[in-house]
Protein backbone atom coordinates (compact mmCIF):
# COMPACT_ATOMS: atom_id res chain seq x y z
CA UNK A 1 0.00 0.00 0.00
CA UNK A 2 1.20 3.73 -0.42
CA UNK A 3 2.03 5.38 2.21
CA UNK A 4 0.74 9.11 2.79
CA UNK A 5 4.48 10.42 1.60
CA UNK A 6 4.05 8.74 -1.63
CA UNK A 7 6.71 5.86 -0.36
CA UNK A 8 5.37 2.03 -0.80
CA UNK A 9 4.70 0.08 2.35
CA UNK A 10 6.83 -3.47 2.66
CA UNK A 11 4.61 -6.31 1.12
CA UNK A 12 5.02 -9.62 0.54
CA UNK A 13 1.49 -10.28 -1.22
CA UNK A 14 3.37 -13.07 -3.65
CA UNK A 15 4.90 -15.62 -1.03
CA UNK A 16 2.09 -18.47 -2.47
CA UNK A 17 1.48 -21.38 -0.44
CA UNK A 18 -1.00 -24.49 -1.65
CA UNK A 19 -4.23 -22.12 -1.05
CA UNK A 20 -5.82 -21.95 -4.51
CA UNK A 21 -6.80 -18.17 -5.57
CA UNK A 22 -8.69 -16.05 -7.47
CA UNK A 23 -5.49 -15.30 -9.77
CA UNK A 24 -4.69 -18.89 -10.11
CA UNK A 25 -8.31 -19.49 -11.78
CA UNK A 26 -7.88 -16.58 -13.98
CA UNK A 27 -4.74 -17.47 -14.83
CA UNK A 28 -5.87 -20.80 -16.06
CA UNK A 29 -8.01 -19.35 -18.21
CA UNK A 30 -5.69 -17.11 -19.48
CA UNK A 31 -3.27 -20.21 -20.39
CA UNK A 32 -5.84 -21.73 -22.46
CA UNK A 33 -6.01 -18.33 -24.10
CA UNK A 34 -2.72 -18.66 -25.09
CA UNK A 35 -2.40 -22.38 -26.09
CA UNK A 36 -5.19 -21.29 -28.74
CA UNK A 37 -8.21 -23.22 -27.09
CA UNK A 38 -10.61 -20.83 -26.68
CA UNK A 39 -11.51 -20.13 -30.10
CA UNK A 40 -12.64 -16.71 -30.66
CA UNK A 41 -11.76 -15.30 -27.53
CA UNK A 42 -10.26 -12.19 -29.46
CA UNK A 43 -13.87 -11.25 -29.61
CA UNK A 44 -14.87 -11.09 -25.86
CA UNK A 45 -18.67 -10.54 -26.42
CA UNK A 46 -21.14 -10.73 -28.55
CA UNK A 47 -21.56 -6.69 -28.72
CA UNK A 48 -17.92 -6.80 -29.75
CA UNK A 49 -18.60 -9.41 -32.63
CA UNK A 50 -21.44 -7.52 -34.08
CA UNK A 51 -19.71 -3.83 -33.51
CA UNK A 52 -22.04 -2.65 -31.05
CA UNK A 53 -20.41 -0.93 -27.66
CA UNK A 54 -16.68 -1.12 -29.07
CA UNK A 55 -14.27 0.38 -26.81
CA UNK A 56 -13.04 3.68 -28.51
CA UNK A 57 -9.33 4.06 -28.63
CA UNK A 58 -6.43 6.25 -29.92
CA UNK A 59 -2.68 5.79 -29.84
CA UNK A 60 -0.41 8.66 -29.03
CA UNK A 61 3.32 8.12 -30.99
CA UNK A 62 4.74 5.26 -32.80
CA UNK A 63 8.55 5.26 -32.30
CA UNK A 64 8.25 2.88 -29.17
CA UNK A 65 9.69 -0.31 -30.62
CA UNK A 66 6.45 -1.86 -29.64
CA UNK A 67 4.17 0.61 -31.25
CA UNK A 68 3.63 -1.23 -34.60
CA UNK A 69 2.68 -4.98 -32.42
CA UNK A 70 0.58 -2.99 -30.28
CA UNK A 71 -1.35 -1.29 -32.66
CA UNK A 72 -2.28 -4.23 -34.90
CA UNK A 73 -3.51 -6.76 -31.94
CA UNK A 74 -5.67 -4.08 -30.97
CA UNK A 75 -7.01 -3.62 -34.22
CA UNK A 76 -7.17 -7.49 -34.73
CA UNK A 77 -9.43 -7.23 -31.14
CA UNK A 78 -12.74 -6.77 -32.04
CA UNK A 79 -13.96 -5.04 -28.83
CA UNK A 80 -12.05 -1.87 -29.73
CA UNK A 81 -12.65 0.80 -32.34
CA UNK A 82 -8.84 2.37 -33.08
CA UNK A 83 -10.34 6.16 -33.86
CA UNK A 84 -6.66 7.32 -34.85
CA UNK A 85 -3.24 7.87 -34.29
CA UNK A 86 -1.22 11.08 -33.28
CA UNK A 87 2.35 11.12 -34.22
CA UNK A 88 3.44 14.87 -33.89
CA UNK A 89 6.87 14.17 -36.14
CA UNK A 90 5.87 14.68 -39.34
CA UNK A 91 8.90 12.65 -40.55
CA UNK A 92 8.07 9.70 -38.26
CA UNK A 93 4.58 9.78 -39.85
CA UNK A 94 5.59 9.79 -43.41
CA UNK A 95 7.94 6.78 -42.29
CA UNK A 96 5.16 4.58 -40.87
CA UNK A 97 1.59 5.71 -42.72
CA UNK A 98 2.07 2.80 -45.30
CA UNK A 99 3.13 0.09 -42.94
CA UNK A 100 0.45 -2.33 -42.97
CA UNK A 101 -0.54 -1.63 -38.98
CA UNK A 102 -1.53 1.62 -39.76
CA UNK A 103 -3.26 1.45 -42.94
CA UNK A 104 -6.22 3.07 -43.42
CA UNK A 105 -6.24 5.15 -40.19
CA UNK A 106 -7.11 8.58 -39.45
CA UNK A 107 -3.49 11.04 -38.33
CA UNK A 108 -4.87 13.03 -35.88
CA UNK A 109 -3.79 15.74 -33.42
CA UNK A 110 -3.55 15.85 -29.71
CA UNK A 111 -6.69 17.64 -29.69
CA UNK A 112 -8.69 16.03 -32.22
CA UNK A 113 -7.81 12.62 -30.64
CA UNK A 114 -8.89 13.70 -27.12
CA UNK A 115 -11.98 15.39 -28.06
CA UNK A 116 -13.17 12.12 -30.27
CA UNK A 117 -16.61 11.56 -29.36
CA UNK A 118 -16.96 8.59 -26.56
CA UNK A 119 -12.95 8.29 -26.47
CA UNK A 120 -12.51 5.83 -23.50
CA UNK A 121 -8.93 4.77 -23.70
CA UNK A 122 -5.78 5.57 -25.05
CA UNK A 123 -2.57 3.60 -26.07
CA UNK A 124 0.99 5.82 -25.13
CA UNK A 125 3.58 4.84 -27.81
CA UNK A 126 5.98 7.31 -28.11
CA UNK A 127 9.49 6.51 -27.21
CA UNK A 128 10.68 5.78 -23.79
CA UNK A 129 11.70 9.88 -22.92
CA UNK A 130 8.33 10.77 -24.00
CA UNK A 131 6.19 8.06 -22.01
CA UNK A 132 5.54 9.49 -19.03
CA UNK A 133 4.10 13.00 -20.59
CA UNK A 134 1.93 11.77 -22.61
CA UNK A 135 0.85 9.34 -20.04
CA UNK A 136 -0.35 11.78 -17.64
CA UNK A 137 -2.37 14.06 -20.29
CA UNK A 138 -3.90 11.00 -20.61
CA UNK A 139 -5.12 10.14 -17.12
CA UNK A 140 -5.87 14.23 -16.42
CA UNK A 141 -8.13 13.66 -19.75
CA UNK A 142 -9.88 11.11 -17.43
CA UNK A 143 -9.10 7.98 -19.84
CA UNK A 144 -8.35 4.64 -19.39
CA UNK A 145 -4.19 4.31 -20.29
CA UNK A 146 -2.30 1.59 -22.12
CA UNK A 147 1.27 2.76 -21.26
CA UNK A 148 4.66 0.71 -23.04
CA UNK A 149 7.56 -0.15 -20.90
CA UNK A 150 9.80 1.08 -19.08
CA UNK A 151 7.74 3.42 -17.75
CA UNK A 152 9.89 6.34 -17.58
CA UNK A 153 12.90 7.29 -15.50
CA UNK A 154 10.86 9.60 -13.11
CA UNK A 155 9.46 7.42 -10.54
CA UNK A 156 7.30 10.72 -8.51
CA UNK A 157 5.68 11.23 -12.25
CA UNK A 158 5.03 7.48 -12.60
CA UNK A 159 3.49 7.36 -9.24
CA UNK A 160 1.44 10.52 -9.83
CA UNK A 161 -0.04 9.21 -13.39
CA UNK A 162 -1.47 6.10 -11.34
CA UNK A 163 -2.92 8.16 -8.42
CA UNK A 164 -4.36 10.18 -10.92
CA UNK A 165 -5.71 7.02 -13.06
CA UNK A 166 -6.97 5.41 -9.54
CA UNK A 167 -8.81 8.89 -8.73
CA UNK A 168 -10.65 9.02 -12.22
CA UNK A 169 -11.59 5.46 -11.72
CA UNK A 170 -9.62 4.23 -14.79
CA UNK A 171 -6.86 1.51 -15.74
CA UNK A 172 -3.49 1.59 -16.92
CA UNK A 173 -2.38 -1.22 -18.57
CA UNK A 174 1.39 -1.55 -19.07
CA UNK A 175 3.32 -3.19 -22.23
CA UNK A 176 4.89 -6.05 -20.12
CA UNK A 177 4.82 -8.29 -22.64
CA UNK A 178 5.14 -11.65 -21.04
CA UNK A 179 2.06 -11.32 -18.80
CA UNK A 180 -0.42 -12.85 -20.93
CA UNK A 181 2.34 -15.89 -22.74
CA UNK A 182 1.20 -19.24 -22.04
CA UNK A 183 3.89 -20.65 -20.55
CA UNK A 184 4.28 -17.05 -17.88
CA UNK A 185 0.83 -18.11 -17.06
CA UNK A 186 0.89 -21.73 -16.27
CA UNK A 187 3.97 -20.83 -14.36
CA UNK A 188 1.73 -18.50 -12.66
CA UNK A 189 -0.93 -21.30 -11.96
CA UNK A 190 1.58 -23.84 -10.66
CA UNK A 191 2.51 -20.97 -8.27
CA UNK A 192 -0.64 -20.18 -7.13
CA UNK A 193 -1.86 -23.58 -6.79
CA UNK A 194 1.26 -24.51 -4.57
CA UNK A 195 2.35 -27.08 -6.98
CA UNK A 196 6.02 -26.04 -6.42
CA UNK A 197 5.69 -24.68 -2.70
CA UNK A 198 7.60 -22.55 -1.19
CA UNK A 199 9.24 -20.70 -4.01
CA UNK A 200 13.06 -20.12 -2.99
CA UNK A 201 14.80 -19.06 -5.93
CA UNK A 202 13.93 -17.35 -9.53
CA UNK A 203 17.28 -17.11 -12.37
CA UNK A 204 15.85 -14.95 -14.94
CA UNK A 205 17.67 -13.89 -18.13
CA UNK A 206 16.90 -11.78 -21.12
CA UNK A 207 19.31 -10.54 -23.46
CA UNK A 208 20.21 -9.57 -27.38
CA UNK A 209 22.85 -8.24 -29.59
CA UNK A 210 21.84 -4.63 -30.93
CA UNK A 211 23.00 -3.33 -34.10
CA UNK A 212 25.41 0.02 -33.84
CA UNK A 213 21.75 1.56 -35.31
CA UNK A 214 19.40 0.37 -32.40
CA UNK A 215 22.56 0.68 -29.98
CA UNK A 216 22.55 4.48 -30.64
CA UNK A 217 18.79 4.81 -30.03
CA UNK A 218 19.34 3.72 -26.70
CA UNK A 219 22.61 5.30 -25.27
CA UNK A 220 20.38 7.97 -23.83
CA UNK A 221 18.84 6.00 -21.77
CA UNK A 222 21.14 5.66 -18.23
CA UNK A 223 19.52 2.72 -17.20
CA UNK A 224 20.81 0.47 -19.59
CA UNK A 225 19.94 -3.35 -20.40
CA UNK A 226 18.28 -3.66 -17.61
CA UNK A 227 15.81 -0.89 -18.12
CA UNK A 228 15.18 -1.51 -21.61
CA UNK A 229 14.74 -5.70 -21.02
CA UNK A 230 15.27 -6.43 -17.65
CA UNK A 231 11.87 -4.69 -16.80
CA UNK A 232 9.69 -7.72 -18.94
CA UNK A 233 11.55 -10.01 -16.04
CA UNK A 234 11.07 -7.86 -13.08
CA UNK A 235 7.25 -7.77 -13.86
CA UNK A 236 7.05 -11.28 -13.91
CA UNK A 237 9.23 -11.58 -10.32
CA UNK A 238 6.91 -9.34 -8.32
CA UNK A 239 4.21 -11.68 -9.67
CA UNK A 240 5.51 -14.14 -8.08
CA UNK A 241 7.59 -12.70 -4.85
CA UNK A 242 5.91 -9.29 -4.36
CA UNK A 243 8.71 -6.12 -3.54
CA UNK A 244 12.06 -7.73 -2.69
CA UNK A 245 13.56 -6.66 0.44
CA UNK A 246 17.30 -5.35 -1.31
CA UNK A 247 17.99 -4.78 -4.89
CA UNK A 248 21.83 -5.36 -5.90
CA UNK A 249 22.61 -4.16 -9.25
CA UNK A 250 25.47 -4.62 -10.90
CA UNK A 251 26.65 -2.56 -13.93
CA UNK A 252 28.80 -3.38 -16.50
CA UNK A 253 29.83 -1.44 -19.37
CA UNK A 254 31.93 -3.48 -22.70
CA UNK A 255 32.17 -0.06 -25.05
CA UNK A 256 33.25 3.15 -25.06
CA UNK A 257 30.10 5.25 -24.98
CA UNK A 258 29.90 3.64 -21.53
CA UNK A 259 26.60 2.72 -21.40
CA UNK A 260 25.43 -0.10 -19.42
CA UNK A 261 25.26 -3.48 -21.42
CA UNK A 262 26.24 -6.01 -19.42
CA UNK A 263 23.63 -6.12 -16.46
CA UNK A 264 23.22 -8.50 -13.31
CA UNK A 265 20.34 -7.78 -10.56
CA UNK A 266 20.59 -9.28 -7.32
CA UNK A 267 17.03 -9.29 -5.00
CA UNK A 268 16.96 -10.29 -2.01
CA UNK A 269 13.65 -11.88 -0.33
CA UNK A 270 12.96 -13.00 3.38
CA UNK A 271 13.04 -16.79 1.88
CA UNK A 272 14.09 -16.32 -1.69
CA UNK A 273 17.01 -14.74 -4.34
CA UNK A 274 16.54 -13.91 -7.25
CA UNK A 275 19.00 -12.89 -10.17
CA UNK A 276 18.58 -11.45 -13.29
CA UNK A 277 20.29 -11.41 -16.01
CA UNK A 278 20.13 -8.49 -19.31
CA UNK A 279 22.62 -7.43 -21.97
CA UNK A 280 22.88 -6.37 -25.17
CA UNK A 281 26.19 -7.91 -26.30
CA UNK A 282 25.03 -11.55 -26.59
CA UNK A 283 25.22 -13.20 -29.81
CA UNK A 284 21.79 -15.24 -30.60
CA UNK A 285 20.49 -13.98 -27.17
CA UNK A 286 16.66 -14.02 -27.57
CA UNK A 287 17.10 -17.89 -28.32
CA UNK A 288 18.39 -18.07 -24.69
CA UNK A 289 16.11 -15.82 -22.75
CA UNK A 290 14.90 -18.03 -20.05
CA UNK A 291 12.77 -18.01 -16.43
CA UNK A 292 12.94 -20.22 -13.95
CA UNK A 293 11.03 -20.70 -10.79
CA UNK A 294 12.42 -22.88 -8.15
CA UNK A 295 10.08 -24.18 -5.33
CA UNK A 296 10.31 -27.05 -2.71
CA UNK A 297 8.09 -29.24 -4.84
CA UNK A 298 9.68 -28.78 -8.05
CA UNK A 299 11.06 -26.47 -10.81
CA UNK A 300 9.45 -24.34 -13.71
CA UNK A 301 11.86 -23.94 -16.59
CA UNK A 302 10.60 -21.45 -19.58
CA UNK A 303 13.06 -21.33 -22.08
CA UNK A 304 12.80 -19.74 -24.80
CA UNK A 305 10.61 -17.39 -23.54
CA UNK A 306 9.29 -16.98 -27.21
CA UNK A 307 7.69 -19.35 -28.74
CA UNK A 308 7.16 -20.46 -25.00
CA UNK A 309 8.60 -23.72 -24.09
CA UNK A 310 8.82 -25.48 -21.14
CA UNK A 311 10.32 -28.31 -18.78
CA UNK A 312 8.10 -28.93 -15.28
CA UNK A 313 9.78 -30.95 -13.10
CA UNK A 314 7.39 -31.85 -10.28
CA UNK A 315 7.52 -34.52 -7.05
CA UNK A 316 4.45 -35.53 -7.13
CA UNK A 317 1.22 -35.57 -10.15
CA UNK A 318 0.08 -31.84 -10.05
CA UNK A 319 -3.42 -31.37 -11.89
CA UNK A 320 -2.92 -33.00 -15.42
CA UNK A 321 0.85 -33.38 -15.04
CA UNK A 322 2.89 -36.42 -13.93
CA UNK A 323 5.66 -36.53 -11.40
CA UNK A 324 9.13 -35.99 -12.44
CA UNK A 325 10.42 -33.98 -15.75
CA UNK A 326 8.42 -33.31 -18.30
CA UNK A 327 7.86 -31.30 -21.40
CA UNK A 328 4.85 -28.95 -21.94
CA UNK A 329 4.40 -27.43 -25.31
CA UNK A 330 1.95 -24.65 -26.38
CA UNK A 331 0.23 -23.89 -29.10
CA UNK A 332 2.01 -20.34 -30.81
CA UNK A 333 0.10 -17.58 -29.64
CA UNK A 334 0.09 -13.90 -31.16
CA UNK A 335 2.05 -11.53 -28.60
CA UNK A 336 -0.51 -8.58 -27.23
CA UNK A 337 -4.10 -9.94 -27.92
CA UNK A 338 -4.76 -11.64 -24.92
CA UNK A 339 -3.74 -8.67 -23.06
CA UNK A 340 -5.85 -6.74 -24.91
CA UNK A 341 -9.06 -9.00 -24.56
CA UNK A 342 -8.86 -8.89 -20.92
CA UNK A 343 -8.64 -5.10 -20.81
CA UNK A 344 -11.68 -4.90 -22.59
CA UNK A 345 -13.11 -7.03 -20.52
CA UNK A 346 -12.04 -5.16 -16.96
CA UNK A 347 -12.38 -1.45 -18.86
CA UNK A 348 -16.29 -3.13 -19.16
CA UNK A 349 -16.68 -4.20 -15.55
CA UNK A 350 -16.67 -7.93 -16.63
CA UNK A 351 -13.70 -8.96 -15.10
CA UNK A 352 -11.29 -7.06 -11.93
CA UNK A 353 -8.19 -5.93 -13.64
CA UNK A 354 -5.66 -7.98 -11.74
CA UNK A 355 -2.24 -5.47 -12.63
CA UNK A 356 -3.23 -2.84 -9.65
CA UNK A 357 -1.26 0.18 -9.54
CA UNK A 358 0.42 -0.94 -6.04
CA UNK A 359 1.98 -3.90 -8.71
CA UNK A 360 3.02 -1.45 -11.01
CA UNK A 361 4.78 0.81 -8.54
CA UNK A 362 6.13 -1.75 -7.24
CA UNK A 363 7.65 -3.37 -10.50
CA UNK A 364 8.82 0.36 -11.65
CA UNK A 365 10.51 0.88 -8.34
CA UNK A 366 12.14 -2.57 -8.55
CA UNK A 367 13.25 -1.79 -12.15
CA UNK A 368 14.90 1.39 -11.22
CA UNK A 369 16.84 0.14 -8.55
CA UNK A 370 18.39 -3.25 -10.80
CA UNK A 371 19.21 -0.62 -12.99
CA UNK A 372 21.41 1.32 -10.47
CA UNK A 373 19.01 4.47 -11.45
CA UNK A 374 17.44 4.66 -7.67
CA UNK A 375 19.41 3.68 -4.52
Amino acid sequence: MMKENGNLEPTNTRVWGSEKTDLSRRSFHRVMMGAGLAVGLGTSSARAATGAGRIKIGQIGTKHAHAGGQLAAVRSCADFEVVGVVEPDEAQRLKVKDYPDYAGLPWLTEEQLFNTPGLQAVAVETDVAGLLDAAEKVVKAGLHLHLDKPAGESLTQFQRILETATQHKKLVKMGYMFRYNPAFQLMIQAVCEGWLGRVFAIHAEMSKLLSDGERQGLVQYKGGSMFELGCHLIDSVVRVLGKPEAVMPHVRKTRSDNWPDNMLAVLEYKEATVSLRSSMVEVDGGFRRQFVVCGEYGTVEIRPLEPAGMILTLDRPRGPYKKGRQEVKFEKAPRYLADWVDFAKAIRGEVKWEFTAEHDMIVQETVLRAAGLVG
